[in-house]
């Protein structure tokens, strides 16, 4: 049997396969799916790679498979590891940890101001995939900037090195970087300007980077044998999608619940309301991971969270869910156990990813601000991640984060008529690598997972 693509998701743990076929058709369709144990630990990801299309080939019950097309989205090798530095923290520090996290990364450092020796030393240890400098509005604070790209050269760190603050440095930073054996990207400031933000140039590169040097992540090295299409971070991907769905349909809200973390991706601009009294500026798109919130690595945070008492008040056995529960909930017990702990995940990660009002008083009376990133406007809400594609509950949990009209909360959410969707096939992530050469497919495969049509 001949299939158009395969995208691979080589996750930490996992890796999974998805078979799409009818690519140039106006009704292409996804076949099935295959799944193995990733082999970064054997020190060769084909190795995981191949028993998942095998197994993907006994789950169609047939003979032989082949593909024309393999795309992949990884989370290996512990994802893509970041570290960045800016100038201010809530300027332009926090404007390229946006960029960082939109293109898929997992941010380990960030720093504000000239590096210090503990500093530098932490960035030695914590091994990243690329360092992101920043720093400065453009033709204003330069020093901070050239001080830490210097340093960091003294590092001779074999990464890549992206530089994307003030224009003014661009030249002095190629200077610095131009005897040191680093791939050294200059891009376009990330706070150009007071309230400016512009994370997307320094997002695509981030990217463009990680798959150029994906191949020196341990147990990566011969991944191009076998996938001969793009390969992108997989919350990358993710955000891919969101981006077309936006330009679809409108303003929208993703939430992953993982085995690991709880990620949110949203797309809005907000509203003008709130934009006129906001504090500093959000992107459009912006992503947050919530790294101690999972169901089964982190699933003693969230039990935390909820407290032993009330989930042993609501009739759940945790000494022997403890003992019993692995990673895929097996019978009802451990499904309602994994629903409720969904729940507390979703909302916990919205309530962190979402700004919110406050007031402020001063000699004329109380005024009002807003901080953070206004989902008031989203319209649609769409729930991806084993929990919520696979268990019952999901829509339930996600209706929840739709604000009633009576509701007094003062956290910027969605309000008014909100569509909740499910990507029931569990495919986003890899219809966000698809999109990247095949996009029309993707958004009609995305239709069929989430059984809406997805109007221009």
């Amino acid at each position: 049997m001949k299939i158009d693509v395969l995208v691979a998701e080589i996750g930490s743990t996992t890796t999974v396969v998805n078979a799409f076929d009818g690519i140039n058709t106006k009704e292409p369709i996804f076949i099935g799916q295959g799944q193995a144990a990733t082999t970064v630990q054997e020190g060769d990801v084909r190795i995981g790679l191949e028993n998942s299309i095998e197994d993907l080939r006994k789950n169609l019950q047939v003979d032989d498979l082949t593909y024309s097309e393999m795309f992949a989205t990884s989370s290996a090798a512990g994802g893509l590891k970041m570290t960045v530095h800016g100038l201010v923290f809530d300027m332009t520090a926090r404007a390229a940890k946006e960029a960082a996290l939109g293109a898929g990364a997992i941010v380990r450092i960030v720093t504000a101001g000239k590096l210090r020796r503990t500093d530098l030393k932490k960035l030695q240890e914590d091994h990243p995939n690329i360092i992101l400098i920043a720093g400065g509005v453009d033709y204003g604070e330069r020093d901070t900037a050239l001080y830490n790209a210097e340093e960091i050269a003294k590092l001779n760190l074999p990464i890549p090195v992206i530089y994307a603050g003030n224009i003014e440095n661009d030249e002095e930073v190629k200077l610095i970087f131009e005897n040191h054996q680093k791939e050294l990207y200059i891009v376009e400031n990330v706070f150009p300007k007071i309230d400016e933000l512009n994370v997307e140039p320094t997002r695509k590169v981030i990217q463009e980077a990680f798959e150029k040097h994906i191949i020196h992540a341990p147990g990566m090295k011969h991944i191009f044998d076998i996938v001969n299409e793009t390969i992108t971070p997989t919350p990358a991907a993710v955000m891919n999608l969101c981006k077309l769905i936006y330009d679809k349909i409108g303003d929208v809200l993703v939430v992953d619940v993982g085995g690991a973390t709880t990620d949110v991706h949203s797309v809005t601009e907000g509203t003008e309301a709130i934009s006129r009294i906001q504090v500093s500026p959000e992107p459009t798109a912006k992503r947050t991971v919530e790294g101690d919130l999972g169901m089964y690595v982190n699933m003693e945070n969230v039990i935390e969270i909820i407290g032993e008492e009330q989930l042993i008040k609501e009739g759940f056995n945790l000494e022997k869910l403890r003992k019993e529960y692995y990673a895929i909930p097996k019978n009802d017990e451990e499904r309602r156990f994994i629903n409720r702990l969904a729940e507390v995940a979703t909302m916990t990660a919205i309530d962190r990813h979402a700004g919110g009002i406050r007031y402020v008083y001063g000699p004329s009376g109380r005024g009002t601000l807003a901080q953070g990133k206004d989902l008031s406007n989203v319209r649609f809400i769409i729930g991806t991640g084993g929990a919520l594609t696979r268990l019952e509950d999901g829509g339930k949990i996600l209706s929840q984060i739709i604000k009633g009209e009576d509701d007094n909360n003062l956290s910027l959410l969605p309000t008014g008529e909100v569509k909740v969707l499910i990507d029931n096939d569990y495919i986003m992530s890899s219809l966000g690598v698809l999109a990247f050469k095949y996009e029309d497919a993707a958004i009609r495969l995305l239709e069929n997972s989430l059984n809406y049509k997805l109007s221009c």
